[in-house]
């Protein structure tokens, strides 16, 4: 069964791409023929899971591209999605009929409820985390119980968890693979670290105990320096750190090395640091990594730059508060005239619960640069009620169709931003890129 699963995932898949299609489908008919196919594949180089709420395709895209630059031949899901289907096509595509995948290295993005999976069907040689913030309840459900899914598909894992260090949430899980070896990377205390935090915050508490944990300082959300005042969990030491050196230059210092992060925010230079601890694990010099990350093609809806009669006009996804926060600040940094569309949609892939508009910080964009902002979507009404709570008392226009309010964001004579979750991302594109 498991040749003629691969045949067909194989055929499926060229037939698709004969049409200009792609996609999970010849994956979902593979694992129909047989279910357990990947735990049959015969592989033997070094496979790595990249997951998160935040930044693992950036960071899978990274240390795929920091392999390529060596000149290793990579098995990954770039063109795929990170569920169980579409990492089977990616595979499957990759191997011969007998199961047999040639390969340098693999790398994998991954979806933290598809984990338990894909960590039992592969043999896995080390477990990237970014980081886990609360996402789409509806979906993932509390943070939580996502963390505790995690918690017990690696409760015999073997590999190594490259962990980031400053997230407690993320830091735990070595309690709970005792048979891991676990790696730490993260950035040190730098000009916009603080010592309180407003914004939504799910690393209070100690996960050994439960009492409160002391921060000696936050670089956003919970993402900090912590230690528990009750027991020793703590941040631990960390195998790879960087040092920003400047964040509107997207700078920072790794062992005496300047690197250029590929976009701006510190949350990319996080992304940058879990690439160097992978270089680290696996021998492989920092200039590759210098190159990958001057080379990447940053994912589409990442701060995506546009132009339109000579004014710049940038896409950002959003889907959950700390992502949409760290959008915030990237606007807020910008100090030209601007106009701002949001568009908030509910549908299945975006998660129906779009509570996580009141824990993010739209209040950052309610300046005097902020000329006009529209709301888009089918929670436009909701995204405008937001921006009233916030006191956006200027010109507010709720246009619920996206192509006319595309077509209202551009006739204004000024920067551009437009935000949106998930299914609003590429037709937006599309019609941004249709005009600019």
């Amino acid at each position: 069964m498991k040749s003629i699963a691969i045949f067909i995932t194989k055929l499926s898949a060229f037939l698709l791409h004969l049409i200009h299609r792609g996609g999970s489908l010849p994956g979902q008919l593979g694992l129909k023929i047989c279910n357990d196919v990947l735990c049959k594949l015969k592989i033997t180089c070094p496979v790595i899971l990249v997951t998160g709420t935040n930044g693992k395709t950036s960071t899978s895209n990274m240390i795929v591209e920091m392999f390529e630059q060596k000149k290793d031949k990579v098995i990954s899901n770039r063109k795929g999605d990170n569920l169980r289907a579409g990492i089977t096509t990616s595979l499957l595509c990759a191997s011969t009929l007998t199961g047999k995948i040639h390969a340098d290295a693999i790398v994998l993005e991954v979806d933290e409820l598809n984990i338990p999976y894909i960590i039992k069907s592969l043999p896995v040689t080390a477990l990237v985390v970014t980081n886990f913030f609360r996402d789409q309840l509806d979906r993932a459900r509390e943070m939580e119980q996502l963390i505790s899914k995690v918690e017990a598909a690696i409760s015999d894992f073997k590999g190594t968890l490259i962990l980031n260090g400053n997230d407690p949430n993320v830091v735990r899980l070595k309690d709970k693979a005792p048979q891991a070896d676990a790696m730490y990377f993260g950035m040190h205390k730098c000009i916009t670290s603080s010592s309180a935090t407003k914004e939504a915050s799910e690393g209070k508490f100690c996960p050994r105990c439960a009492n409160r944990l002391k921060y000696q300082f936050y670089q956003y959300s919970h993402i900090g320096e912590f230690h528990c005042t009750n027991c020793d969990f703590k941040t631990p030491a960390m195998d790879v750190c960087g040092t920003v050196k400047d964040i509107e230059k997207r700078e920072f210092i790794y062992e005496q090395n300047v690197f250029h992060a590929p976009q701006g925010g510190l949350y990319t230079m996080y992304n940058c640091m879990a690439v160097l601890c992978v270089a680290k694990k696996f021998a492989i010099p920092l200039k590759f990594a210098e190159q990958a990350f001057t080379t990447i093609v940053v994912p589409d809806g990442r701060n995506e730059k546009m132009e339109y009669k000579g004014h710049d006009l940038i896409l950002n996804l959003v889907k959950n508060p700390t992502g949409a926060n760290e959008v915030m600040k990237v606007i807020e940094e910008d100090h030209r005239k601007k106009t701002i569309l949001i568009v908030l949609n509910d549908h299945a892939q975006d998660g129906r619960d779009v509570s996580w508009i009141y824990d993010t910080f739209f209040e950052k964009l309610l300046n005097d640069e902020t000329s006009k902002i529209i709301t888009s979507g089918t929670r436009a009404y909701d995204m405008a009620l937001r921006l009233k709570y916030a006191g956006w008392e200027k010109d507010l226009t709720v246009i619920e169709n996206l192509e006319d309010a595309v077509n209202d964001l551009l006739r204004c004579d000024m920067t551009m931003y437009a935000i949106a979750t998930y299914t609003a991302l590429q037709p937006a594109r599309k019609l941004l890129r249709r005009e600019s």
